[in-house]
């Protein structure tokens, strides 16, 4: 049953500022849509730390996070009414916010730590192809999560998926870390 129209800046939101048209596999571009915008975001972020405390600088991605992940509720939720539809596929707020809170492990390192571009490029791959694995296979509770009603259950598997990510993507990341300072020849 289709419900009313969803504004336009939820459609925005919802399909990833257009990149959930993409075919084929739509969940993979908005996934590459929203590491663009993570990256730009970090960038900006890494540019102006001379004039952040450390602390602040750590904490705006994940308060951006939070923020995005509740827009992606708000919006998939008007869009679904809206469609009529559970999950359609175009949606891609959702590979946004779980691929955010896959790359928030990377943050120490994005940040505050200089680092030649291919390690650094190196490791976005992990969390990126874990993210779309646990999207993808949901295991338990990601799978469980789509129950959640409208929005919620559109968004939240993503959300776990990407949790998971960053559980393996934490480990990984230090010893990628204690790798290139070993490399540098700056710990023995």
């Amino acid at each position: 049953m289709k419900g009313a129209r969803a504004p336009r800046v939820a459609w925005w939101l919802a399909t990833g500022f257009g990149s959930g048209y993409l075919r084929p596999a739509p969940g993979t571009w908005g996934s590459l849509a929203g590491l663009g915008a993570w990256l730009l975001v970090v960038s900006g972020l890494r540019h102006s730390a001379g004039s952040w405390p450390p602390w602040l600088l750590l904490a705006a991605v994940p308060m951006l996070t939070v923020i995005l992940t509740l827009l992606a509720v708000w919006a998939a939720d008007l869009v679904v009414r809206e469609t009529g539809h559970k999950d359609p596929s175009f949606i891609v707020a959702d590979e946004w916010a779980g691929l955010w809170v896959a790359l928030t492990p990377l943050l120490f390192t994005a940040t505050l730590q200089p680092q030649p571009m291919t390690l650094w490029l190196a490791r976005l791959v992990a969390p990126f192809m874990l993210f779309r694995l646990f999207d993808i296979w949901k295991p338990g509770v990601v799978d469980r999560a789509q129950a959640l009603p409208g929005g919620w259950g559109v968004v939240m598997d993503d959300v776990l998926a990407g949790l998971l990510a960053a559980l393996i993507t934490w480990p990984l990341d230090q010893w990628l870390g204690a790798q290139s300072l070993l490399h540098q020849g700056l710990w023995r």
